[in-house]
């Protein structure tokens, strides 16, 4: 089945994208939870972190080495970010394509929701 980031890397749909190589494409969420909220997702779609693979090993740490330079390109590396992942329901994943939230730009509590 056919994710809507499928769709956002295969052109189908539009998104405001501001990162993109051969293996990751990051944009701005469209329900933003904090003044900076980017998504940061892998072209190849691995359902959940339940799915990643010892292959997925590279993959993965550089979504986080993607999630430092966008915190730096969007002046919220000094005053502090977080990266999360959701998984399954419970979890709060939506879409099932692993995605990495990079949330910033405002005091964030803990613990959330």
């Amino acid at each position: 089945m056919t994710t809507i980031f499928d769709k956002i890397v295969n052109r189908e749909i539009p998104a405001d994208i501001i990162f993109e190589d051969d293996d990751i494409i990051a944009f701005n969420d469209i329900n933003p939870q904090a003044p900076v909220h980017i998504l940061i997702v892998p072209k190849k779609r691995i359902k959940t972190l339940n799915d990643i693979s010892i292959e997925d090993e590279q993959l993965v740490g550089r979504m986080f080495i993607v999630a430092k330079f966008l915190a730096n390109k969007t002046n919220i590396s000094e005053s502090g970010y977080r990266t999360i992942f959701n998984c399954n329901d419970d979890g709060g994943q939506t879409v099932n394509h692993i995605h990495l939230h990079l949330l910033g730009g405002r005091p964030l509590n803990w613990p959330p929701g």
